[in-house]
């Protein structure tokens, strides 16, 4: 007992001696406790699509200032409801919503293609600045073939491809198309890609359902019924034959799925060569084929679209897979759960499998939420932001209140590292009315996790890498706090005990 007593002494002694009388700042000197518990994990992604002013900007020709007033109430309504991640479409075709030196500005900023926005402005730059102060992933949305609907009225800008090299654009339908059968397609479109990559901050690339176009019919006979018209086949009868005399033994679908498999690999290694954290996902229609489970039905994006999207998840040419499962739970014939299953047996790489959801119904969404939590890896991706700014059937009001009501680190991706960042240097200040926790480290991590203990109950907040301070005012005060940093691919230090 008394040598107990003369140790209490002493830290009492070097209290005052520091200028510290706070019997609160004596109770934070005991042992380290048990460390928190692992922070959540789950992929919160949102789709902002730019293609006909769908999200953003609301119409062409807004001002520098309401175009950034709009694209921050987006960031921000995501930050509420506790996303983690926005996918921002800055190719929909052939065009640029950011500063390009190889394709023309997109029509959907200015109203005119290839006229840059007034006052002049980067949209990708400036959406990457303001997602990372949020803490949210920004991953840059491109379509590689799509070059313009033919209904559209503005001028083509000359530099715009269907200009420039027009013998790899082919008339398909309502639609200009890049011929993915030539290999000049496949290195332009790759080099519009890793153009933006080598140039811009961006967390990933990310590609949707738009491979082969979806198919086109000529217009029906009136006097048939039930006629659908001819189907029309996609017109690359010149390098099917270039492929044949060259010796080529594939029939003329696998050759086509091929000119897929072939830019996708590529892309995959590209993105990995220049900056390996930068992830490369794509999110095809959620039906690989009809029969796949066997009660599935729908349209066979393998043998329509030529994206044998199956292969690429098994061989690991994404770092995630986003199915489109725009399908309810009880839909027999495009089951939700069904095709859940059937897509995690496909993953023998273990990569990421985190399907896209359209918001709504409400409840609906709720259903699935609670199935895709099942998973090895949960997330999802929303479809799309206009729904959750207009709250559409009180959606993001589930989101904010049932779904998303705490934050959540995007789970890590091993295969591209698995060194956790430095454990950062934590101090704090205790008093009767806050705690003011400040930490820091040599370089600047991805992210921040602040866990802070309230009785028995952890609470954790998850904090963009340049914010370097938390006070807290809460009542009654934490009794610990716990600092933790996190990298670009979701590896997170040991936590350290503010003191």
């Amino acid at each position: 007992m008394k040598l107990i007593q003369g140790s209490v002494l002493v830290v009492l002694s070097l209290l005052l001696s520091t200028g510290c009388s706070s019997l609160d700042t004596l109770a934070h000197a005991e042992p380290l406790p048990e460390p928190p518990p692992a922070p959540p994990r789950e992929f919160r992604g949102l789709w902002i699509p730019t293609v006909g002013n769908s999200n953003w900007p609301s119409k062409p020709g807004l001002t520098t200032k309401q175009q950034k007033a709009e694209l921050i109430a987006l960031l921000d309504r995501a930050v509420r409801l506790h996303i983690n991640a926005v996918v921002f479409q800055v190719r929909p075709d052939c065009d640029a919503l950011y500063d390009s030196k190889i394709e023309p500005w997109s029509e959907y900023i200015t109203g005119t293609m290839g006229q840059p926005p007034s006052p002049y402005y980067d949209p990708l730059a400036f959406a990457i600045t303001e997602a990372h102060k949020r803490g949210l992933e920004l991953h840059a949305w491109f379509n590689p073939y799509r070059v313009r609907l033919r209904s559209l009225k503005g001028p083509v800008s000359a530099g715009h491809i269907s200009r420039t090299h027009p013998e790899i654009v082919r008339t398909y339908g309502k639609y200009l198309w890049l011929d993915p059968a030539e290999k000049a397609t496949r290195d332009y479109s790759q080099s519009v890609i890793m153009d933006v990559v080598h140039r811009y901050d961006v967390d990933g690339i990310h590609f949707d359902d738009y491979f082969y176009p979806y198919q086109e019919h000529e217009a029906p006979n009136p006097k048939i019924k039930g006629d659908k018209g001819k189907l029309i086949d996609f017109p690359d009868e010149g390098p099917w034959k270039r492929y044949v005399a060259s010796g080529g033994k594939m029939v003329r679908n696998d050759w086509r799925r091929e000119n897929v498999n072939t830019f996708v690999q590529s892309i995959y290694h590209a993105v990995k060569a220049e900056k390996r954290w930068v992830k490369f996902g794509i999110s095809p229609f959620g039906i690989w084929q009809p029969g796949y489970p066997a009660q599935i039905k729908g349209l066979n994006s393998y043998d329509q679209l030529y994206a044998d999207s199956r292969k690429w998840l098994a061989n690991g040419w994404v770092d995630y897979l986003a199915p489109q499962l725009y399908w309810r739970i009880d839909a027999h014939e495009q089951s939700f759960p069904v095709l859940l299953k059937w897509w995690a047996d496909q993953n023998p790489m273990h990569r990421h499998l985190w399907p896209g959801i359209e918001l709504r119904p409400t409840d609906e969404v709720v259903r699935q939420m609670a199935l895709l939590r099942k998973q090895p890896s949960p997330g999802a991706f929303l479809w799309h932001a206009k729904v959750i700014m207009e709250n559409r059937d009180g959606v993001s009001d589930a989101l904010e209140t049932r779904i998303y009501n705490h934050p959540a680190l995007v789970p890590s991706f091993p295969w591209l590292g698995t060194t956790p960042p430095p454990s950062p240097l934590v101090t704090a200040h205790w008093s009767s009315k806050e705690v003011k926790v400040k930490w820091k480290t040599a370089n600047e991590p991805w992210q921040w996790v602040v866990q802070e203990k309230f009785n028995d109950q952890w609470v954790t907040e998850i904090l963009p890498g340049n914010q370097k301070e938390r006070v807290l005012k809460t009542f009654p005060l934490p009794k610990y706090v716990y600092v933790s940093a996190v990298d670009r691919v979701g590896n997170i230090s040991a936590p350290v005990l503010a003191r």
